[in-house]
């Protein structure tokens, strides 16, 4: 009995971490991204070889759709700054668009992230089966992906902390480190 509790008392511990009315989005998203991983790796391992032209157009394709979602998780902050320093007029029609398409941003900024962190996954995956170099495009995607790592960590607990610095000082590291990775 005493064991029941106790796990009745993690599961509602886990359900508290993310806000009632996030859950169906968190949740929808981790499955969408647990689908197109498992999918994505099975397509992979179904290449006839993994040093050719057309397998690094794959793992190119991974990586460019995963930077597509990331400015999308991304422009959370931007909006959000540009609002805070008023950098739009008060009562411009621009202003009223950036509110509502922060609020947009806001509201799909977790499950976005996770399916970005499933392609990047992927990205990983097919570069290290096409053959992994010690250069420094690849360096620096070892690196932004050693900053990435606490940022999925530290914005599942910024729910309960009122502290939620590390999440975006960790985001702000994988984000320049990203685009470093990205466009040099």
């Amino acid at each position: 009995m005493n064991t029941i509790l106790h796990a009745d008392r993690k599961k509602r511990a886990w359900n508290e971490l993310i806000p009632a009315k996030e859950r169906k989005r968190v949740y929808a998203a981790a499955l969408l991204t647990g689908v197109l991983v498992l999918a994505g790796m099975l397509y992979l391992l179904q290449q006839s070889g993994y040093h050719t032209r057309g397998f690094k157009g794959i793992f190119k394709n991974y990586g460019s759709l995963a930077r597509l979602v990331l400015f999308f998780v991304l422009a959370n902050y931007v909006l959000l700054l540009m609002l805070r320093k008023k950098l739009l007029d008060r009562l411009s029609p621009l202003k009223k668009a950036a509110v509502a398409l922060s609020r947009f941003v806001r509201k799909w900024h977790t499950p976005a992230a996770l399916i970005a962190i499933g392609l990047i996954v992927l990205h990983i995956a097919a570069v290290f089966m096409y053959g992994f170099v010690w250069d420094f495009h690849n360096i620096s995607g070892l690196l932004a992906l050693a900053a990435l790592l606490p940022v999925p960590v530290s914005g599942l607990f910024r729910y309960k902390k009122p502290d939620r610095s590390w999440h975006l000082g960790s985001g702000l590291a994988f984000a320049v480190l990203f685009l470093i990775h990205a466009f040099i």
